[in-house]
């Protein structure tokens, strides 16, 4: 039997005194996100726009909402900053959009742990945790709007990976909090393996409320670049200040020429032609032993005949940028991308992984084969325990056909690709629904309300 239509006064009136959105302008700009990246994605998503935004600022508003769902079977689709690249919180089915910023505090801090609330945005967590000595261990380069659940629900890794892989790896993210989407909704804590049941389900599985993250020491962190006349140069010693222990660093971003081009702000430091690693290291890397000596990032550098062509130490221990500073994390990642697109529209991009490969054949290999048509923007990350390149290449898009051909290329010579231009969860970096995750549904989200239309799974 159908659901009964949606008595929209209802729903509104039994929302009262919880914000709510229903201009159709707003309720647009808040069913997007950075789908816009895919040229494939647009023309999919283009009519999909709630029919209410709603705002709770604490969690028994998030349990009033969830309760009005699901009585009157609306469809709910979570949204943090709206900073995923997939689509994740666009409304296929209309409904609501459930806007969770306004659950934005830092419960508290001890012992290298913090606990927050979902809607926390990333660098305001950091600000309260950074003069205790601890920092987020891995943040997304929208880490300035990014919030904590969207992340979870909707990332993987970012800056630090190179240090403590990925969300889904042992100790980083301990526990999560699960409003159900029910007529009596319950609050369910997930501690340890039961995480995985949400992490990373692009909200599928009920309404994450507060997280419990492990954190990392701050250290006094300095932005560098490095320039190289050879590709593979850049990525022979990227791989190899990956496997440098000793060395601690929470990025190593590598760019093929023309992506350097750019980057307008480092421009004055890169000469035409070249190719550059960005780095976030700790301050000992760079440090010599005798006044006016190298330190060992430099004698690194200078091994694989590169030049460091700009260094900066972040202000109090932060990567706040002050003024025109310029901050490393946001041109890398999918702000890479983003510059890019901002010169050249006409740009899309893949996201793989590249299997571990110590003579990095493969890399070459495809670096040659493409040229221009797929630019290298290789982000190195540990994955169980080893350091392996990640790529976001840019790729100058002509056809959905043709794109199609470069995906099968990579995926034939065994890189994983994680296909950013669906928004069917299988058909993108997952290939399959986690069972566990799919049990998990059944459980809190009886009627399928969250986020509909994202998974093959449930027809």
């Amino acid at each position: 039997m159908p659901p009964p239509p949606i008595d929209w006064e209802a729903v509104k009136t039994a929302l009262e005194g919880i914000e709510t959105i229903a201009d159709r302008n707003q309720c647009q700009k808040l069913s997007s996100d950075y789908h816009t990246f895919s040229p494939i994605l647009v023309p999919q998503l283009a009519d999909k726009v709630a029919d209410l935004v709603v705002r709770p600022a604490n969690a028994a508003e998030v349990r009033r909402v969830a309760q009005v769902c699901a009585q009157w079977r609306v469809p709910l689709t979570m949204r943090g900053a709206g900073t995923g690249n997939y689509g994740q919180c666009v409304p296929l089915a209309g409904g609501i959009v459930l806007d969770m910023t306004g659950l934005n505090q830092v419960l508290w801090v001890e012992g290298g742990v913090v606990g927050v609330e979902a809607g926390a945005k990333l660098a305001a967590i950091d600000k309260i945790t950074r003069p205790q000595g601890w920092e987020l261990r891995m943040i997304p380069s929208t880490y300035r709007t990014a919030t904590i659940g969207g992340f979870i629900a909707g990332g993987s890794g970012g800056i630090g990976s190179i240090t403590y892989g990925q969300l889904r790896d042992r100790g980083n993210v301990l526990a999560l909090k699960v409003m159900t989407v029910e007529e009596e909704p319950r609050l369910i804590e997930l501690r340890g393996r039961e995480v995985q049941k949400v992490n990373h389900a692009w909200g599928i599985n009920g309404i994450i409320t507060e997280v419990e993250l492990a954190l990392a020491p701050v250290y006094p962190w300095v932005d560098v670049v490095v320039s190289f006349a050879d590709f593979m140069q850049a990525v022979r010693f990227s791989q190899r200040l990956s496997q440098e222990d000793g060395l601690v660093k929470k990025l190593v971003s590598t760019h093929a020429w023309p992506i350097p081009s750019y980057f307008t702000a480092l421009r004055p430091y890169l000469a035409e032609g070249s190719h550059c690693v960005l780095l976030i290291v700790a301050a000992a890397a760079l440090r010599g032993e005798m006044p006016g000596g190298s330190g060992p990032l430099q004698d690194l550098v200078a091994d694989f005949g590169g030049t460091i062509v700009y260094q900066k130490s972040a202000p109090s221990k932060t990567h706040q940028a002050s003024g025109k500073s310029i901050n490393l994390i946001e041109y890398t990642w999918n702000h890479t991308t983003l510059h890019a697109r901002t010169l050249d529209p006409n740009l899309t991009y893949l996201q793989t992984l590249f299997p571990a490969d110590p003579g990095l054949r493969l890399i070459e290999h495809l670096y040659h084969h493409f040229g221009d048509e797929v630019m290298m923007h290789l982000e190195f990350i540990r994955v169980n325990g080893t350091a392996i390149a990640a790529g976001l290449q840019l790729v100058r898009f002509t056809t959905a056909d043709r794109l199609a051909e470069i995906i099968r290329d990579h995926e034939d010579h065994g890189v994983f690709v994680a296909n950013p231009h669906t928004y069917i969860i299988e058909d993108g970096g997952r290939k399959q629904m986690d069972p566990q995750q799919m049990a998990f549904k059944t459980q809190v989200d009886p009627y399928g309300l969250c986020n509909p239309g994202k998974t093959r799974a449930l027809g």
